[in-house]
């Protein structure tokens, strides 16, 4: 379970439980290891992450971008979460975003990749006092296009909900109900000792 150093949920905590919330079981009471090392997927998609920190800010200027903030450490104590955010935008208008590249393309929103963003605005409400509305993605398989999604009041709920589901899963032990996406469990690394109800 979580312990003293690890009282804080990541935003790629997150990702593994929306993933499936015996992920966090598995991982964080039982501390069976995953072996994410060997998912092609996520090491592919952590190169092109690190590549695509080095490029132009030609993206930035094309939303009005006054100031930028990369790789930045934001914590919340009393929500218990943090986040190293790839890059926090000052905009002309006042408001605050976040940009995170994706090696995918722009078919349509991908549910973690946006619930990852709605995380990261409540980090920036905090440390920031504002509320964050928007979010920015580069989709560098559809030639690095930008794409604007809007981040509403239920989006950031949703969110608080998980945090709670999360905390009651790794801190008390929950056995909670694997995905509801069948087709997820074929390539769970948890696969092979998850009873399949």
């Amino acid at each position: 379970m979580f312990n003293e150093y690890r009282k804080y949920i990541t935003a790629t905590d997150l990702q593994e439980f929306w993933y499936c919330p015996r992920f966090i079981y598995y991982m964080y009471v039982t501390k069976i290891r995953q072996y994410e090392e060997k998912r092609v997927k996520v090491q592919i998609g952590r190169e092109v992450h690190k590549a695509k920190a080095l490029e132009k800010d030609y993206l930035r200027k094309s939303v009005g971008v006054i100031r930028q903030e990369k790789e930045i450490y934001l914590s919340d104590e009393s929500l218990g979460i943090c986040g190293i955010i790839d890059e926090v935008l000052h905009l002309e208008d006042g408001s605050i975003t976040t940009l995170e590249y994706k090696f995918a393309e722009n078919k349509y929103k991908f549910r973690t990749q946006f619930y990852q963003a709605v995380y990261y605005s409540l980090l920036i409400d905090s440390n920031y006092k504002t509320n964050m509305t928007k979010c920015y993605f580069v989709y560098t398989r559809s030639g690095s296009k930008l794409v604007k999604y809007d981040i509403k009041p239920k989006h950031k709920e949703y969110i608080l909900d998980c945090i709670k589901e999360f905390k009651k899963i790794a801190h008390e032990g929950f056995y909670p109900k694997r995905t509801k996406y069948q087709r997820q469990c074929l390539d769970c690394t948890y696969n092979k000792i998850c009873d399949k109800y």
